[in-house]
């Protein structure tokens, strides 16, 4: 490879705040890139686009990851410049007020978006007062409330060398970075990384939740809870995803728009956290279209808890999933992501031949009895952006 890839992952996200500070994590996201002791926000970004890279961060709901790419041969000065960010913020109380308004445009802009709303009306009805029921960015009553004091104490207890993994990957040696990390690093305050408040009530669907909004079309987000990712069950639901709406080959890709022609897209993604996971399947279509593209959705989760997928779509989905599995390891960012999700995911590196040994290895009626154990109309959440002022109805078309 041309490139190297170097990030910084900290084991710390949505569902590790206090109430009150919600949205800290994504905040200190931001932040970091506001200037440290050595460097001005220019300073930072000129350092890594000079060379010809880029730099860049997310946050998520377990995770805080930043990031940076360039050629091989500046890797060390990557490895630098984000050290410096997560050592040194300045966190100058200016900054922090301006980039507060950068972020209350930022939840503002996603509001504005009845796809986006969607899902957090979702997590809010999946999870309810819990941390992975409430938005990672915050939302503006405690964006407002959150002071230089708050970014210094939730750093100093969560930003520690427990929670910290420092991934590279590209044409980089291992020993090196090793070597140039050792001399950084030992900076950072020791200390474990920090727990968060487990999910650990039953599922007790269906259910439903609507907000009315003047929009062109209903956006839908029907949740239907998972396995966490170390369940061993996650391969078969991986592969369940695929069947289901994952692409356009999926069953309701092709039964709710190619037969029916009910929405311009459908799609499912599977996420898995620690304790706890969801397949969430979206579309957008016209809300007097809403009750029969919900039967159907139903119909073909209902068919796959019900009998076993065949030989042919089961080895297209598995063929699917190992050929995503591949392309997303090409990059060396994208395999950057990959070892620190491992990492942090899991305290440990499984191969990445062994995975898909894994996935091979799941037959179809592992699949149905993943179906059976997570597609029931108890682990049913639907959330609804349109016109409708009322979920009448839906409850019971989601029962089945």
């Amino acid at each position: 490879m041309a490139s190297a890839a170097i990030g910084l992952w900290v084991g710390v996200g949505g569902r590790h705040e206090p109430a009150a500070l919600g949205g800290i994590s994504h905040f200190i996201e931001h932040m970091v890139f506001k200037g440290t002791r050595r460097r001005t926000a220019a300073a930072i970004s000129q350092a890594v686009e000079g060379i010809g890279g880029y730099l860049n961060a997310f946050t998520d709901e377990e995770h805080t990851c930043f990031y940076a790419r360039a050629a091989a041969v500046h890797w060390p000065r990557l490895l630098d410049v984000l050290v410096d960010m997560l050592l040194h913020p300045r966190l100058d109380p200016a900054d922090i007020d301006r980039e507060r308004e950068v972020i209350l445009e930022e939840w503002s802009m996603y509001r504005d978006q009845p796809s986006e709303l969607v899902h957090d009306l979702l997590n809010a009805a999946q999870f309810p007062r819990h941390p992975l029921g409430r938005p990672v960015i915050g939302t503006p009553a405690t964006l407002r409330r959150i002071q230089r004091p708050d970014f210094e104490s939730y750093m100093r207890s969560h930003y520690t060398a427990g929670a910290l993994v420092i991934a590279a990957a590209g044409n980089v040696r291992h020993d090196d970075v090793v070597q140039a990390a050792s001399r950084l690093v030992r900076r950072f305050r020791p200390g474990p990384r920090m727990g968060f408040h487990p999910w650990t009530r039953p599922a007790c669907g269906p259910r439903v939740r609507v907000l009315t909004r003047p929009t062109e079309q209903a956006n839908i987000g029907l949740g239907l809870r998972a396995a966490s990712r170390n369940d061993p069950r996650r391969h078969a639901l991986r592969l369940l995803n695929a069947i289901l709406a994952e692409n356009m080959s999926s069953r309701l890709f092709q039964v709710v728009r190619e037969q029916h022609g009910l929405t311009y897209n459908i799609h499912s993604a599977l996420t898995c956290w620690a304790d706890v996971g969801d397949i969430v399947i979206s579309a957008g279509l016209d809300t007097r279209d809403l009750e029969k593209t919900l039967r159907l959705v139903v119909r073909e989760i209902d068919r796959l808890m019900q009998r076993p997928p065949g030989k042919a779509e089961l080895q297209r989905a598995r063929d699917y999933v190992l050929g995503q599995f591949d392309l997303s390891l090409e990059s060396t960012e994208n395999h950057m992501m990959w070892l620190g999700e491992q990492w942090l995911g899991h305290d440990s590196l499984t191969p990445p031949g062994r995975i898909r040994d894994q996935i091979a290895a799941v037959t179809a009626a592992q699949v149905r009895a993943a179906a059976a154990d997570f597609l029931g109309p108890r682990n049913r959440t639907l959330a609804l952006v349109s016109p409708r002022s009322s979920d009448r109805g839906l409850g019971r078309i989601l029962a089945g």
